[in-house]
């Protein structure tokens, strides 16, 4: 087993979200993997099984320090940085990631990578007390699916203000949070925050998955296909968006390898 931790979403140091990444020589058990991500402690850990020797085939699943999830971005980024960069994968060919969340394809160009991921809907809601108390704000739309939330604030301004109180996002029926506005910045499209302390992560520095539901959303409201988003965390980070066809994005973004970390205990 090989372990990276990777710095994504950015291609400045000690910004951007960490992630650990495990490429594994054989598969463990769930409990290991689970004790792992609590070891690194960061909001995921990737763990990548070659499915065939010498190709580009490889099973990834992601652990929060908590719990097991169904779909990552910046992990998924992390993962594909390191497989390329260590030459298990020639940079010619593209990845493919058998995942809870179907096969995911991601390419590397230049200093970038894409990932091909699906586009995720939510419906409209109300926004209730615990939304309202949490964002000390009148959302302009609120958004849900089976566990994640989408709330427009009406400005910048009002995204970045927001002083979390975890303990009450956790009494709340859905898990995770995506907390948005148009930017302020012409560089951008929009800023977002995300909150998922019933999973284990207070709040993300930069998530791929909040965009899966960002991009459809901005895409709707600006008129545009192509946009990018600022992640206004205390770390932040960018990420390039696209909506393509069949239900599906590209997230683009930059990463850096930080370490390597010898294991002795496996």
């Amino acid at each position: 087993m090989k372990i990276f931790t990777v710095d994504t979403f950015t291609n400045k140091p000690f910004t951007g979200n960490q992630a650990g990444v495990c490429i594994l020589d054989k598969d463990i058990d769930d409990s290991l993997m689970l004790q792992i991500a609590k070891e690194l402690n960061y909001s995921e850990t990737a763990f990548a099984l070659p499915l065939e020797e010498n190709f580009n085939k490889f099973n990834l699943r992601w652990f929060t320090p908590k719990q097991e999830v169904d779909l990552c971005g910046h992990a998924t980024l992390a993962t594909s940085r390191v497989l390329y960069e260590i030459g298990l994968v020639n940079k010619n060919l593209s990845i493919d990631f058998e995942t809870r969340s179907g096969v995911l394809v991601t390419n590397i160009s230049g200093e970038k990578i894409i990932m091909n991921f699906p586009s995720r809907q939510v419906n409209q809601s109300n926004a209730d007390e615990i939304i309202i108390k949490f964002t000390q704000a009148n959302p302009v739309f609120v958004g849900i699916d089976e566990n994640w939330c989408l709330v427009e604030l009406e400005n910048e301004k009002a995204v970045k203000s927001i002083t979390p109180d975890f303990e009450l996002l956790k009494t709340h029926r859905q898990k995770v949070f995506t907390i948005t506005a148009k930017s302020d910045n012409p560089a951008f499209d929009f800023v977002s925050r995300c909150f998922g302390p019933a999973v284990g992560i207070n709040e993300d520095p930069v998530t791929g998955s909040a965009h899966c539901y960002l991009t459809p959303y901005w895409a709707d409201k600006l008129r545009k296909k192509k946009l990018t988003g600022f992640q206004a965390s205390e770390r932040t980070g960018k990420i390039e968006c696209e909506l393509i066809e069949n239900g599906r994005v590209l997230l683009t973004g930059e990463s850096l390898i930080m370490c390597e970390i010898k294991q002795n205990w496996a």
